[in-house]
């Protein structure tokens, strides 16, 4: 293998690819990227054996072949590196080093077998479709932040990607819970995509997506089976198992005719949010609204740490109420609202509140109350 690339072209690469790579790893090449030149292009794969990332870079090819290198250690070089440089990379001829070069900068790095890097087979993966990569990055940021940290709650550990018709109207729906709260959005059913299995997305490849997705062109092409999902953007691509669970009914904790309306300045209620919690307990943050005739108030009182208090004009007309809520989880809704106002819709404090942006009727989020 002898290859010539730039800088940029390798570093950029190597830093979609390499951050699938875990620190630690017991199996030594699951710590290297698979190297592979053939044609007019270098490409990039790393594996942690449930998520696969691959990407292609366009480069000076004299000779083909692969093998595979510590990811972080060649990230690190070529980082270092000048910009504009050529960077050439050659095989040796046993087959035991891998040359890394650049004007006066000279590598020489332990290798391992290409035949030995593991690889996530994508034969079975029957349903098919490509959506536009803004709809898909608004399900993933506004799901991602309601997904469970509970290891043992695993089918939780993810977000559940369905496709779903509401009257008349087929929608791709995504919905991610941790049992204290639950995000729920929705994007226009791609053509093809009516007949994909409800499929798990675990939190990893959630991340790395969002991560990739950043860099995408307009359209992602997606290939699913009930065990593997795979998103193709440009010249790279993300291939993760899926979690082997079944995702709760969570339409069933949504409730549907909570009578008390409240509409507030997001950033104002936000602001207020976090201001009061500041002397909330650690453990809790609990924050208590009180509400009565246009007016909110919001009350933390902490015995240790002492207490709060701050008022704010509102539009709500409904009974008064008291209920009380962990301040993270407002704040996490508050921050996926879009437009200036967000809708809460209240029953009494020991039940489900729904949370609305006026501006995205197909986004809705609901928090479980706390004691206060």
């Amino acid at each position: 293998m002898k290859v010539t690339i730039e800088r940029s072209a390798l570093s950029k690469a190597l830093g979609h690819v390499q951050s699938v790579v875990e620190r630690r790893n017991t199996i030594p090449i699951l710590s290297n990227v698979l190297l592979q030149a053939d044609g007019a292009a270098l490409t990039l794969t790393a594996t942690d054996l449930d998520i696969e990332v691959s990407e292609e870079a366009p480069a000076d090819v004299a000779g083909g072949g692969a093998t595979t290198v510590s990811a972080l250690t060649l990230f690190e070089i070529v980082k270092r590196l000048p910009e504009g440089a050529q960077v050439r990379l050659e095989l040796a001829d046993d087959g035991n080093r891998l040359q890394v070069s650049a004007g006066r900068s000279q590598f020489s790095l332990a290798v391992l077998p290409d035949d030995d890097f593991p690889s996530l087979a994508t034969d079975d993966l029957e349903t098919r479709f490509s959506m536009p990569t803004d709809d898909l990055r608004r399900l993933l940021h506004k799901t991602r932040f309601a997904i469970s940290q509970e290891e043992m709650r695993y089918y939780l550990n993810g977000v559940y990607f369905h496709a779903y018709t509401d009257g008349d109207t087929p929608l791709l729906r995504a919905a991610a819970t941790d049992s204290h709260r639950l995000a729920r959005l929705d994007a226009p059913l791609p053509d093809g995509a009516a007949s994909m299995p409800g499929v798990i997305v675990p939190r990893k490849a959630i991340a790395e997506l969002s991560r990739l997705l950043e860099d995408a062109e307009d359209h992602v092409e997606i290939a699913v089976s009930a065990a593997k999902i795979q998103f193709g953007f440009g010249p790279g691509r993300l291939t993760s198992k899926l979690i082997d669970g079944s995702f709760p009914d969570y339409e069933r904790v949504i409730p549907k005719e909570n009578p008390n309306v409240l509409r507030v300045e997001t950033k104002d209620f936000a602001q207020a949010v976090d201001r009061v919690s500041t002397v909330s307990a650690d453990r809790t943050r609990s924050v208590k609204l009180a509400l009565e005739a246009d007016n909110l108030r919001l009350m933390v009182n902490n015995p240790e740490a002492g207490s709060a208090l701050e008022e704010l004009s509102v539009d709500y007309g409904g009974e008064p109420i008291e209920i009380g809520f962990n301040a993270r989880y407002l704040l996490d809704v508050a921050q996926q609202i879009d437009g200036g106002t967000a809708t809460f819709r209240l029953s009494d404090p020991s039940s489900p509140t729904v949370i609305c942006d006026e501006e995205d009727e197909r986004a809705l989020y609901v928090l479980m109350p706390l004691r206060v």
